[in-house]
Parts: C-alpha cells; structure tokens; sequence
C-alpha cells in the first residue's frame, strides 16, 4: 500500500488536511482557496477569490454557514451543473491560526482578515466516513464482542466495554494474552498452545486467525471454566508497519457445550456396548465419559444382574468406588434414586434403570468442582446412564442365555470318554468368549461292532441356544446312526437328509405367533471316521470340515487330502469315503475350525504350528492337549474349538483268530471245533458252550445263503469275545418267534437269548453277521 492510501485511512474526508479548504473573512468574502478546493468545485483561485459565499451556493442569497457548523450544502460546481451535495465544516480562525497559515489555507489579502474556515468534502465520501466511525465507537461501547488491542510486545494497550463487562471490571493494560484469565488453554486442533504463540505468529506472518477456542475462568467466574471464540489479525501503520494485533472473542460456552456433549451423547452410542460383557461395558463407559465429562466414573451393578437374574424393584446400592470399575450391587439395600441427583460435594449419582427395574447406578465424580449442576448437564448424564443402562440390560440377558447354552451344551458333549482297547484318547473343548456366545461345536467317540470305533467331530454355524440345540439333535443322529454300522459316506448322506428336512421344516409359514428360532443348521460341517484297530485303517468321509492331522510314528506330521463334501445342509451332492492305514502307535488329531482360524489369524501359519506341536507325539496325550490350546489359542476365543486326539493300537495276534470255510454243510461242525479250541488256548472254558450254538447257527445261516461263496469265522478277544461271520450276500436276517410246526427260524433267538447284543454290517463283499458276549469276571 502506497503511503497516501494510508494516510486517508486515518483521516476523514473533512480533516484540514486533505479536505477542500476556502476561508472566509468577516464578511463572506473567500479570501483563501486551496487546490483540494479547486480540484472539488472547478474554480480556480482567480476566479473565485475576493467574491462572497453566495457565488458558491446554489440557492442565491444564502449566508455561509456560522462557525461550528457541520451541514451537508449544495454548492455550484464550475461546470454550471446543478448543485453538488458538499459536506461543510466551519471552523472559526483565531490569532494563532492567522499567525501559521499552512498550504491549505493561503494567507488572506492584505487588509481583509480571515474568519472563518471552511473544509469542504463530497458529501457521500464524509457519510460513508462517518459510518465508520459510528461503527468503530459501536464496537468500542456497545458490540457484545470483545476487543482487545495488543501492542507489538503483545501486551494490552485497549480493551472495549464488551470485554470489561466479560472478564470483570479490571485495569487489563501492560497484560499478556494467558495472563487475563486462569487455567487457560487453547482447545482448537492442531494449534500452539498459548494465545502469546498465536498472536506472535499472527504479527510475524500477516496472516488472520479465525475461531480459535480457547477455555479458561475469567475473574468474573472462577469456578466455572467459559469457553471462547478468538479471531486474530495484524494492524499496521500508514505506512504498512505492524501496530500490534486486534483480538476478537466471543464466548461461545453454551454453545461449546452443547456440541461437546452432543458429540459425547453420539461417542457413548457408538463405543460402549460393543460386547456383551458387561466388565468390557463398563470400561468402554468410563473411558467415553472421561475426562470429558467427569474426572471419575463408577459403575455400581446388582450382583443378581451379573448372575442373568431381572432384579427385584425394591433394591439399591451402598456408595463409592473407584474409578472406571465394577462393583457389585448388594440387594440388601433397600430404595434406589429416581433420578439424576447430586450424591455428594462433586459427584453426581444416576440410576441405571431400564423397563421399571433397577439394575445399578452410575456415580460421576469431580475433584475440584464446587458449582451446582446446570440442567444442560443433568440431561446428559441421564442420557448416558440410559444408554449404559440398556447395555447393561443387554449383557444381563445375553449372560442368561448364555449359562442355559453352556449348560445344554456341556449337557450335550460327551462327559467321558469310553475305555476301548482300540484307540487311546484325550480332548479339550473351549466354549466361545462370552462376546461371542456359545457355539455348536461337538465331538463324540462311538463304540462299534468288530471292536472298531467311530470318531466324529462337528460344528453347526451359529451361536446361542439354537446351535447348542442343534448340536444335540446332529449328536444325537450320529451316534444312531453310527450304531447302524454304516459306512462314513453312508452315514454323512443320511446326516445330510436330517439337516435339510429339519431346516425346510423350520422355513415353512407357521400361524402368527408360532415362531422357531433359527437353528443354524445351514452349513454344518462334519467329520466321521470308522477305526478298525484289527486291520488298523481309518474310513473317513468329510462335509466340508477341515482335514484331520495324521501324526506318523517318526513324528511327521501330514494333512492327508480327503474328498471334501459340501457342509450338511446343502443338499443334492454326494459324500465319498477315503481308507487311511495307520501303523501302530500313530496319532489322529480331529478339530473344528475354531482351532485354527479367526480374526487375524492365517490358516497357513495356524496349521504349521499345529504340526509343531503334534510332532511331539511321545508326550501324554493330555498334555500335548494342553500344548496345543496354549499355542493356537493363548486368549479368548472367538469361536468353539474342538480338540480330539485319538492314538491308534492294532490288537495282536493273541486277540484274532479267523478260518475261511467252504461252501460245505460240514462247515458247521469244522466251525465249532476250531472255535472251541481258540477259546481253552484263550482260557475262556466258560464260554465254550454258548460259543459253539452261536458258531453253529451263524455259519449254518451263512452257507446257506452263500451261494457257493467261501464263509470266514472270525472270533476277537476284546473287552468282550467278538463272534463274526462273513459272507457275501445282502440280506440281513430278521429276528422273529418260530411257530411250533415251523422247521426253522429259531436259530437268531437263540443267539439273541445267548448274547449280550447281535447285528448286520455291510462290507464291500458282502455282510458281517456278529454277537458280542461277556468275559468272564
């Protein structure tokens, strides 16, 4: 800016020293003229020197204006156009100022003596000047917005009656930015952290700041922090020289406020609650409302709301805590508050009540506070108790839900393992995090005939009481259907029919009112597998469940790849069996997904340390179960996990004995013999008798219904003495009451009567027909 254009902003168009100028003597007549005055009105000196000031105005005959005067004239412009609206000054002349004439105003002539002086100015140019000049002493005076003026030290050189009236009444000159209210801080982002830093970077650079927040207690209330709006900017001289800063505030704390805590109202509804636990709840409130709203938070909580229990309406609390923690609420108290109310010097006390129950109460307490509550923050902390209240609410009905699964599906699983010869077993199975719920996961070891085994692993998608249920129902079918002797793919097909009927069922419109929950059978996966410890292979079928773990009696580890059916559920797709051969002594490790998957967690990685563990086989099995949790699942889970780990044995020599027979009617008889003599080698002379009429019929029925095919008796001493009978053909003999002029048919009865318990079992050549009896004690 050039150094005229500053000079004009300090002065007003009718200041002698850049106004248009005449001067009068006593008789009107202009005497003095100068080129500002020329400029304004087109005359020049000779041309309007020495005539009266009647040649000037437009009304012919008026009298110049009398001394003092400040009045908006027409005055006659040289051009001859009509009157120019010209804003006039008067200013009487003393001796002084005839002494000093200045270029402005030339001395008179001689023997005429100046009167009066006249500043003359466009009239539209001296109102516009005048605004702001009524606006500068506006906000000087009357302005609700703070002004405060600081000199290039950054120290109070003016203050407006807006900010006397807002920091007190006080002498505030020679004072620094920080020094004019306690406690002060800037709470803008991203700013510096005193007012002085601001102000000197806005006198260093030009550049304005606008809406700074700034919080402290002014002198006028010191027990109450007020929160204000501060803009910056520069002043300069004439010349473009820095003066000092102009502050601008407004206090903006109801306003502050109200965003502050309608920003806390939307934090609270998005960050608390976001588990089920109700400790995790309590933590989550504590860390929205503080600092920002209280210095400490306690949340009391009735113990029988913990438990999943509706609490009785006529219990209350005891006082105090700690801040951000958990206490329980002991009912023996009785009366709760019905509202938000002050509890004590600083602290402020909710109750957290939802559908007319009391569960617990809040307490928000202040270390240094002394004022009373406004009712902007009595609605807040009524606000956040109800949003904690329903969250609680929320845990405590999750809580029930969750001990009646836990305790349906710990009902569910299998609380011991069976005893067999054929495999030796361990497991660990960890219910989800209680943020997660109860899960459908199972797994279950099934004695079959022939001193096989079925093992089975499963898990139903979902959480809950639903999949729990569910889980029983599918443990349920497996282990009937198991006891059926099917093949695994068999067994998966039947399973598969069970789930897809069950969810149409569930799916079908129903009368109103009459709702099932979801049950979350769609897409439950399964493994079976059928272990014969004679021949010592494993059949396995799989729907959609991950691969088991085949530890080898070196140590090394595989994932043997078996086909893959879809997940039950699905529907239209076909299972297949795989035949795996373990050596003596290896390890099976069968596991749900919850194991080895999750948040953040590669199934790649998970695998291999799987692998790592379970290649220290020689360790007792219930540890290598603890070894494996630990390394997989170091801390909550949030699924299931199954563990099941199975160490195969083969049963020797000493425990088989088997004959192939011929299609002979003789076969009987050969039968009986040898199968006698294995059981006085066995030492089991007791049982010679039974076993001798149960051979005889079984290889009686056999041969007859051969068709010529050999017959092989096989018998296995177990934890009972297995009797079997192989043959080629597919019909399964049924048990029935022979008449008494029947020939036949009473051969099965008498092996029923004789045994503990007989039955069919398809293979691929055929079918086993075998009986089971007790050794004896």
């Amino acid at each position: 800016m050039n150094g005229t254009a500053g000079y004009e902003r300090f002065h007003g168009p009718l200041d002698v020293s850049r106004a248009a100028v005449a001067v009068l003597d006593g008789d009107g007549r202009i005497v003095g003229w100068s080129p500002a005055a020329a400029d304004l009105l087109g005359y020049a000196p000779s041309e309007i020197l020495g005539r009266g000031f009647d040649a000037l105005a437009a009304d012919p005959g008026a009298p110049p204006p009398p001394p003092g005067a400040r009045t908006v004239l027409r005055l006659r412009h040289r051009d001859g156009g009509p009157g120019r609206r010209t804003a006039v000054a008067v200013r009487p002349l003393t001796s002084a100022d005839e002494a000093r004439p200045g270029p402005a105003a030339p001395a008179a002539p001689a023997g005429r003596q100046p009167a009066r002086l006249l500043a003359m100015a466009d009239a539209d140019a001296a109102d516009h000047w005048d605004a702001l000049q009524s606006m500068l002493h506006g906000l000087a005076t009357q302005s609700p917005i703070g002004l405060a003026i600081y000199d290039t030290d950054l120290r109070v050189v003016w203050t407006n009656a807006a900010l006397r009236k807002e920091m007190g009444p006080a002498d505030y000159a020679g004072i620094g930015p920080d020094d004019m209210v306690a406690d002060g801080a800037v709470v803008s982002p991203g700013m510096p952290a005193t007012l002085e830093e601001v102000m000197a970077r806005v006198l260093a650079t030009g550049g304005p700041v606008t809406d700074l927040h700034y919080r402290g207690r002014p002198p006028s209330a010191p027990d109450r922090d007020h929160v204000w709006s501060c803009s910056y900017y520069r002043l300069e001289g004439p010349a473009g020289a820095p003066l000092g800063v102009c502050e601008e505030t407004f206090d903006i704390t109801d306003r502050y406020l109200a965003q502050q805590r309608l920003d806390l109202l939307v934090r609270a509804a998005r960050r608390v609650g976001t588990t089920l636990d109700m400790g995790r709840t309590a933590h989550e409130f504590a860390n929205v409302t503080t600092p920002e709203f209280a210095d400490a938070v306690t949340v009391d909580v009735l113990e029988a709301v913990l438990r999943g229990e509706r609490p009785r309406p006529d219990t209350d609390t005891d006082t105090g805590a700690d801040a951000a923690s958990v206490r329980l609420w002991p009912p023996e108290h009785p009366g709760a508050p019905a509202a938000a109310e002050p509890h004590g010097p600083g602290t402020l006390t909710v109750p957290l009540r939802t559908e007319g129950a009391d569960l617990g109460r809040v307490t928000f307490a202040w270390q240094q506070r002394t004022g009373p509550f406004d009712p902007g923050e009595l609605a807040v902390a009524g606000e956040l108790a109800a949003r904690l209240a329903v969250c609680v609410d929320n845990a405590r009905r999750y809580a029930r839900e969750h001990a009646a699964a836990l305790l349906l599906q710990r009902s569910l699983l299998p609380r011991l393992l069976p005893q067999l010869s054929a495999v030796e077993l361990a497991y660990r199975y960890l219910p989800a995090d209680i943020g997660a719920g109860v899960g459908g996961d199972w797994f279950d070891v099934i004695p079959l005939s022939g001193a096989r085994v079925g093992l089975v692993v499963g898990d139903v998608v979902g959480h809950g009481l639903s999949a729990a249920a569910t889980m029983g129902r599918l443990r349920t079918s497996v282990r009937v259907l198991a006891r059926m002797d099917l093949a695994p793919d068999e067994l998966l097909t039947r399973l598969d029919d069970l789930v897809t009927q069950d969810t149409e069922e569930r799916a079908a419109p129903r009368p109103a009112g009459e709702e099932l929950p979801d049950a979350g059978g769609f897409g439950v996966t399964c493994l079976y597998a059928a272990y014969d410890p004679v021949s010592g292979t494993c059949t396995t079928a799989r729907a959609g469940h991950p691969l088991p773990a085949v530890v080898h009696p070196d140590g090394t580890v595989t994932f043997p790849e078996l086909p893959s059916g879809p997940p039950l559920g699905l529907g239209g797709l076909p299972f297949e069996s795989a035949e795996l051969t373990l050596p003596p002594g290896s390890l099976l490790a069968l596991f749900t997904n919850g194991l080895v998957q999750g948040r953040g967690r590669d199934l790649d990685e998970q695998l291999g340390v799987l692998g790592t563990v379970l290649g220290r086989h020689d360790r007792p099995l219930d540890d290598l179960c603890d070894d494996v949790v630990e390394a997989l699942l170091p801390g909550p889970a949030e699924d299931d996990a199954a563990l099941l780990l199975v160490r195969t044995r083969v049963l020797g020599r000493r425990q088989v004995a088997s004959w192939d027979l011929d299609d002979d009617p003789r076969a009987a008889g050969r039968a009986r013999a040898a199968a006698a003599a294995q059981l006085r080698d066995w030492g089991l002379d007791e049982l010679v008798f039974t076993t001798e009429l149960v051979v005889s019929e079984l290889v009686t029925n056999a041969v007859r219904y051969a068709s010529g095919a050999p017959v092989r008796l096989r018998l296995i001493r177990d934890q009972t003495l297995i009797c079997e009978v192989f043959d080629s053909g597919h019909t399964s003999p049924h048990l029935r009451h022979a008449a008494g002029d029947d020939e036949g048919g009473r051969g099965l009865f008498i092996v029923a009567q004789t045994t503990q318990q007989w039955g069919t079992r398809y293979t691929g050549a055929g079918k086993v027909i075998w009986a089971e009896q007790a050794l004896p004690r």
